[in-house]
């Protein structure tokens, strides 16, 4: 690995207020109490990082969970913990949500040195966000994004779900109508995915909530990539759209499968061909970090050959619009992803799920639908 290996940060803080129906994320909304002591814990780890990886940290992006759910000063304790060692952040990001922040504590992020807000819309129908179990309303959501833009944020995205319970076509026309009105630099349109364990999924088994049929799911779809690409947006992943040279870096970091370190409970980490993470358990992991019994907190996950790693850059670049770049695979792994996948592609070409172009190894329109056919080739 380069001396000068670029990495990038995921801190995870599992605090929310309210769990949603639809999430099956590791968060929590009833231990609280234990947020002061994961947030020491949290800053122990992360002063590894730095002793083992000065200078090399690039992008920080703060997820959950809620971040905002928790108080201010604590994710000012996470950022001044990094930066005593880190002077080449080009990029932090924090998830908040409508309903856990105002004005002030938007402010205290921005002097902080957090250079793009990730805001968690969902939909701008207040009675879908109720159904889901959303602590806001749309309204709530206008004043934030209004609060973020006064006090100097100009790298904003926002989150929207396409597929949910009783969503219709109009409804998902009038958020994406709101929303490009407002022109934000960067948004995230994810459908739905009932993920076992949630209340939405519950609901589901028990005939109490009706889901979009698929063909409608993908007739939302399609109207999302029309209207904001219409509307100047880039779509550069298969759920992202920017405006141009707002691409998220962090998450083009992971798609590149360039290296970063993930931090708290749950967090995944990719380093030196290793894919690992943190145990799930709270207390746990905060009794292991005040034993100083980090390795304990560890669990490997993957521990990649040449064949995993070749296998795995394409099934990360074909999550991009614009593929898989057949240069940067022959400089990385000194083979042409032509011949080493040959039967592969051969038959994703003959299906018209991908389609080869110049140095460009990509999704056809075709393939936006069938993504994860592409994608099991190279499991």
């Amino acid at each position: 690995m380069p001396l000068n290996q670029e990495k990038g940060l995921y801190i995870h803080i599992p605090f929310c207020k309210r769990k949603c129906d639809y999430c099956d994320f590791v968060s929590f909304d009833n231990k609280n109490r234990y947020i002061k002591e994961y947030i020491e814990a949290l800053k122990k780890e992360i002063n590894i990082v730095n002793q083992n990886n000065k200078n090399k940290l690039t992008t920080v992006y703060i997820g959950g969970g809620t971040p905002s759910a928790i108080d201010s000063d604590y994710i000012i304790e996470i950022l001044n913990s990094i930066r005593l060692n880190q002077k080449n952040l080009k990029e932090i990001t924090i998830e908040i949500n409508p309903g856990t922040i105002n004005k002030d504590t938007i402010q205290k992020y921005y002097t902080a040195g957090v250079n793009r807000l990730s805001i968690g819309l969902q939909e701008t129908n207040n009675k879908l966000l109720k159904s889901i179990g959303r602590i806001h309303t749309y309204e709530q959501f206008c004043e934030i994004y209004s609060n973020a833009r006064e006090v100097g944020f100009n790298n904003i995205n926002v989150d929207l779900i396409i597929g949910l319970p009783n969503q219709s076509i109009k409804d998902v026309e009038k958020s994406i109508d709101r929303i490009t009105k407002i022109n934000p630099e960067h948004i995230s349109v994810y459908s739905l995915i009932l993920e076992e364990g949630t209340k939405l999924y519950k609901k589901y088994i028990n005939n109490e909530v009706k889901i979009p049929s698929e063909e409608k799911e993908r007739q939302m779809y399609w109207y999302v990539k029309d209207k904001l690409e219409n509307n100047g947006y880039i779509h550069y992943e298969i759920s992202n759209f920017s405006k141009e040279g707002y691409e998220s870096k962090h998450n083009l970091d992971c798609w590149n499968q360039n290296e970063y370190i993930g931090v708290g409970i749950a967090a995944h980490s990719y380093e030196n061909g290793v894919r690992y993470s943190n145990i799930n358990e709270l207390e746990k992991y905060i009794e292991n970090i005040k034993n100083q019994k980090y390795q304990e907190n560890k669990i490997i996950h993957e521990v990649q050959n040449t064949i995993d790693k070749e296998k795995e850059y394409m099934l990360l670049g074909l999550r991009k619009i614009n593929g898989v770049s057949i240069k940067k695979f022959k400089n990385k792994f000194c083979k042409n992803p032509i011949f080493l996948f040959k039967k592969e592609l051969n038959k994703l070409v003959n299906e018209e799920i991908i389609e080869i172009d110049g140095d460009r190894i990509k999704l056809t329109l075709k393939g936006l639908d069938l993504a994860n056919l592409a994608w099991e080739e190279f499991v």
